[in-house]
């Protein structure tokens, strides 16, 4: 019999019901144990989902994660806390000898995200990263068709993400849109798709030129960014990143163009498969009006349905002792890419990587 591992949530504000989900949908392998977060409601909330969706089993709330760690003693902590306290409270994690999965973005700089992988290594443990669009279907599927070739050189990409935060939602959590925990649309809502544009390109990012703004929202960061990414292997990614699309959220789409293959992924979360063209379809057998599907509809939230499949891929990782998909290196990609875009932004120069920066560097830029 499969042992049942136990799961502790630290940080239980909007994006854990997420994990909670995820930890329901596989709870033949997982059970959770504790809640944690300084706001004894928020967490008491959260096991009370818990317990509503595993026949009333017992969820301990705590408010302090180093007293949960120490009576616990779980074997994977999800962190769902701001974001610039991930890397604190992962490497205490990790210290204590459980394994992580830590929301986007796992840190605010690469030296704290290089902290977190060095503590990973050195305690034996799988860290990883909340990048739970890679799972998304369409996505898979385009992943697969890179892997096999279809699309032969990868030759430019773009991530569009065009998306609505007013002013309340910088209200109800004053931490957003701060350099010291948060950073901008890029960091906190494109993180999400500059992760998949770099994934699909093939090599390792090695040059950023860019431009970002605060146009329109009271935050200390930005809310709008492009920037043109330079690959190893000459390809050319486009971003762009808005919380100012009126009046509402309108699209995430990520477009991947080579020599032998488009493929479009839009909707609101990159969850529809808007264009699929491929040389050799003809041959593969995958014509488009078997992929396009007419009635795929939205997720109810831009969060998606991807952090079960995330879960149940980093307890796999766990069973098999692998690493996760979205592992402390993978997850720290998208990170340093976005923070070649904030020193881009400082100094008006294009940005080689790797790159040492971090967004309380940014302070008093706008």
């Amino acid at each position: 019999m499969q042992e049942v591992l136990k799961l502790s949530l630290i940080g239980c504000g909007r994006i854990s019901s997420k994990h909670i989900e995820a930890a329901l949908a596989n709870k033949e392998r997982l059970q959770l144990v504790a809640c944690c977060d300084p706001v004894i409601d928020r967490a008491q909330r959260r096991a009370q989902e818990y317990r509503t969706g595993s026949s009333g089993l017992d969820v301990k709330i705590y408010a302090d994660y180093r007293e949960m760690l120490k009576k616990e003693k779980p074997d994977i902590c999800a962190i769902a806390t701001e974001s610039g306290y991930h890397p604190r409270i992962a490497i205490a994690c990790l210290e204590a000898g459980s394994n992580v999965i830590c929301e986007k973005p796992m840190a605010l700089s690469t030296h704290d995200a290089d902290a977190m992988i060095a503590t990973a290594r050195r305690n034996n443990r799988k860290l990883a990263v909340c990048f739970q669009n890679r799972f998304n279907a369409p996505v898979q599927r385009a992943r697969a068709a890179l892997e096999a070739g279809r699309f032969g050189k990868i030759l430019h990409g773009m991530i569009q993400v065009r998306w609505n935060r007013d002013e309340s939602y910088y209200k109800q959590a004053p931490w957003r849109g701060t350099w010291d925990l948060d950073g901008g649309t890029l960091m906190n809502q494109c993180t999400h798709g500059i992760d998949l544009l770099q994934w699909m390109m093939g090599e390792d990012a090695v040059r950023v030129q860019a431009a970002t703004r605060r146009f329109l929202r009271p935050i200390e960061a930005e809310d709008f960014g492009a920037a043109i990414v330079e690959f190893a292997s000459g390809a050319v990614g486009i971003i762009e990143g808005s919380a100012d699309v009126f009046p509402q959220n309108l699209n995430e789409t990520l477009s991947l163009f080579g020599e032998k293959g488009t493929v479009i992924i839009g909707g609101l979360a990159v969850n529809k498969i808007e264009t699929w063209r491929f040389a050799d379809s003809s041959i593969i057998g995958d014509a488009e009006d078997k992929v396009l599907d007419p009635n795929a509809k939205d997720p109810p939230t831009v969060y998606g349905f991807g952090h079960t499949a995330l879960y149940a891929d980093f307890l796999d990782a766990l069973e098999h002792n692998r690493e996760p998909l979205v592992n402390g290196e993978a997850g720290k990609k998208a990170l340093e890419i976005i923070l070649a875009i904030y020193k881009s932004q400082k100094t008006g120069q294009p940005v080689t990587l790797p790159v040492e920066f971090s967004t309380s560097e940014m302070k008093g830029v706008f």
